[in-house]
């Protein structure tokens, strides 16, 4: 088995515990993978170009926080490999693990204990049919929002061919079930349970008060158009973003591969209960 290790930039201490992660498998006689801007910190590591990684790996580990999670899903998913997350970041509800855990869930995850989760995710288009056309795919959410200053925006939505409705608002948020716990919940979207197949559209500070978030099945293909008249940015997972010109299209539709994840320990909604301190009374 090849383990890679991805590690989150700006934390020095991810080094040091991937190395401890590395010297605890050595013994299996795996091979340690890294980027070549890690590599040198962890010991024992081969580096391997990003564009590379998916094909030199069969496990990945993220040690850090949601934000690396993204980036290495948009790294090795489209390869099939699956991501074990070590949370140094604070919410943490795709890193599952805690770093006293880390050596443990590692040991399971290459032994074949661990079970494996696969999660739906989105691919975002942006003027599809078009020359210059570019897509990518999105664990979280694909986000239609202002660009510059702050401005309402008209954006025509459009489900399987059939007119919705044009939003007008801050924007826009298009999320997976697993996306729906981070800006979609901010925005005062639905939470859904991570095995579900659908597609959340929330409005973001919606104009009109009837506005609500809507619930699509993983198989619809939406549309937005931007009927404002000025441009607008669509940002996938925070990862990557391009501009939209006055009716410029996006299309939204679930994407061929989804990502492997390796299961935590505790159920989803106690995860939910630690992560959000559901049920805790404050003192006063």
């Amino acid at each position: 088995m090849r383990v890679g290790f991805l590690l989150r930039p700006g934390k020095p201490e991810a080094a040091g515990i991937a190395t401890e992660l590395a010297k605890g498998i050595a013994g299996r006689g795996l091979r340690i993978v890294a980027l070549p801007e890690h590599a040198e910190s962890i010991e024992g590591a081969h580096a391997v170009a990003a564009e590379n990684l998916g094909a030199a790996i069969d496990v990945l580990v993220v040690v850090g926080g949601d934000g690396t999670f993204l980036h290495g899903a948009s790294l090795v998913a489209d390869d099939g490999v699956p991501l074990l997350g070590i949370n140094l970041g604070s919410l943490g509800f795709m890193t599952h693990y805690g770093v006293s855990e880390a050596a443990a869930a590692l040991d399971a995850a290459c032994g074949g204990r661990l079970p494996v989760q696969e999660r739906m995710r989105l691919r975002v288009t942006v003027r599809p049919g078009r020359p210059g056309a570019e897509g990518r795919n999105a664990l979280n959410e694909a986000v239609i929002t202002q660009r510059g200053g702050p401005r309402l925006l008209d954006l025509s939505a459009e489900l399987d061919g059939a007119g919705t409705t044009t939003y007008k608002a801050d924007g826009l948020i298009l999320s997976t079930p697993t996306g729906s716990t981070a800006y979609n919940l901010a925005a005062g979207g639905p939470i859904l349970t991570p095995n579900l197949q659908a597609i959340v559209l929330t409005p973001i500070c919606p104009h009109m008060l009837t506005n609500r978030p809507v619930v699509m099945p993983a198989d619809a293909i939406i549309r937005v158009t931007n009927a404002s008249a000025t441009s607008v940015t669509v940002t996938a997972d925070g990862q990557w973003s391009r501009d939209l010109d006055p009716g410029d299209v996006i299309e939204v539709r679930k994407a061929e591969r989804p990502l492997r994840t390796f299961l935590p320990q505790s159920p989803f909604f106690t995860i939910l209960r630690q992560k959000l301190s559901w049920g805790e009374r404050q003192e006063g």
